[in-house]
Formats: structure tokens, sequence, C-alpha cells
């Protein structure tokens, strides 16, 4: 029986597309770094076994003792994996490359599609105040990708304006479906967001309006433009909103986090 006299929980969030290079732990930080400008509370779930998230705010592997690996093997406590970033109201649970052990360890737990949904709703997190979570997920459909989606109250998927960008989406949204019929009834789709969109490419253009035609109000209205800024800021160690505040790729996740806030007011409403 759920605690009536517990505050409710954070919102969560699986970012996922089982193809690679889409802009997904790219939208996963500056998402959440746009989100906390706000003033929210915001965590990131490093699900990736690359660990590109937790690089990409400046966290040293050394300086990764207890990670997302420790959380769901070991039952770390959230006090030793969950750790801050050098922007306010921003924190992450990190990951390194022992992740990608897990699946295998994990096929022999009874519970192993809900060891991340356990960990986030214990009620050592209320103590956070984290109003959103945001699970950047490894590039497959893996038992990985299944924990954070039995996790999620909704998945957020980062679409390549590119050739083939719809055709991979399909497997994705039979897994969400698998996932709702199995084992979390409540997942929808957050929406679906563009990313690397280029206004002067015939082909970014036609790839918006076959999402468009397709998938109607899913596709988020806010577009991530192919922005240098963006590509350049991971190697600084920080998000686009940091690096660069005023560029058109940090202005495009202010836009989207502020849609994401809109969505989530008119579902609660």
């Amino acid at each position: 029986m759920p605690d009536p006299t517990r505050p409710e929980g954070p919102k969560i969030i699986a970012i996922a597309n089982q193809k690679g290079g889409v802009g997904k732990t790219t939208t996963t930080i500056n998402l959440a770094a746009a989100l906390a400008e706000t003033g929210v509370r915001v965590l990131i779930v490093d699900l990736d076994p690359q660990g590109n998230a937790s690089t990409g705010l400046g966290l040293d592997v050394a300086a990764r003792k207890f990670t997302v690996y420790d959380l769901l093997l070991d039952e770390a406590p959230l006090g030793d994996v969950i750790q801050p970033t050098a922007q306010d109201g921003l924190s992450i649970i990190p990951s390194t490359v022992d992740l990608s052990s897990a699946d295998i360890e994990l096929i022999a737990n009874e519970k192993r599609s809900f060891l991340l949904h356990d960990a986030l709703r214990q009620s050592a997190m209320d103590a956070y105040g984290f109003d959103y979570v945001l699970i950047d997920c490894p590039p497959s459909l893996n038992l990985l990708t299944v924990n954070a989606m039995v996790a999620a109250h909704s998945v957020l998927v980062p679409l390549q304006s590119e050739f083939f960008a719809l055709e991979g989406l399909s497997q994705l949204m039979l897994t969400i479906r698998e996932i709702r019929q199995t084992a979390n009834p409540a997942l929808r789709i957050e929406g679906v967001v563009l990313t690397m969109f280029d206004s002067r490419n015939n082909l970014s253009t036609q790839v918006e309006q076959d999402a468009r035609d397709n998938l109607g109000e899913l596709v988020f209205r806010t577009r991530i433009p192919r922005n240098v800024r963006v590509s350049e800021a991971p190697s600084y160690a920080m998000s686009v909103l940091s690096y660069d505040p005023l560029s058109k790729g940090a202005q495009a996740y202010r836009e989207l986090a502020q849609e994401l806030i809109e969505n989530t007011a008119r579902i609660a409403a």
C-alpha cells in the first residue's frame, strides 16, 4: 500500500531511442540543465555504460566511486550514489563501463525489471526534493532500457532529422506497448523531439513533416538545431546553457524545458 502521508515523488522521464547518435545524452544533459535553470531540482540517472552524461557534466571516472551499477546490483544507499554537479539544482547518479555487464548479472534476479523502479521510489528519495528525474538510456532495447521504462512515468524520444529517422521508431513504440501491457500500465509517450535540425536542409524539413503527419501532437513544437555550441559543450564538461547561454542551442533547450513543464502542468490539472 502506498503511504498517503509521503510527498508526491518526482516526474520520471526515460530518454530513449535504440539508435545511437540521435542526441539522446545531449538532450538529457541540456534539458536537465534548462529545467534546473527554472528553479526546479533535477536528477539525471546515467544508465548508459558509456557514461557520457557523467563525463559531459564533469565527473571524472576516478570520482565515480559509487555508480548506478552499485544502486541496482548492490542496493547501495542513495546518499552514496547521488552526486552534485557544477550547476545548482542538478545532480547525477553516474555510470561507468562496469554497467555493461549488468544485463547478464540481472538475468538471475527475479525483480530484474523493477530494480530501478524500486530504487527511485524508496523513502530516502524524499529528502532530496527532486521535481524531475531524467534517465539517459543506452542505445539499445536491453534490460537496462526496460528498467528505465518500468521506472518511468513517460518516455521522451529524440529523433535525428535525417534519412531513415522514423524507421527505428516502430520497434521502440512496440517495446513501450509491451511494457505497458506487462509491467507499467501508466507509461506514456512524453513526446518526440527533433534533434540536429537544419532548417536550410530540405531533408530536415521532410523528416519533420513525416514525423508530424505520423505522430501528430506527440512531436514537440521545439526543434533542436544543429549547432556547433551544442557539440562543443561536452568537451568542456558543461551543458550548452553554461558553455554559451545565448546560443541557439541553449535557447532551444530552454524552450523544450518550458514545453515539458507546460505538458506536466496540463496533465496534472
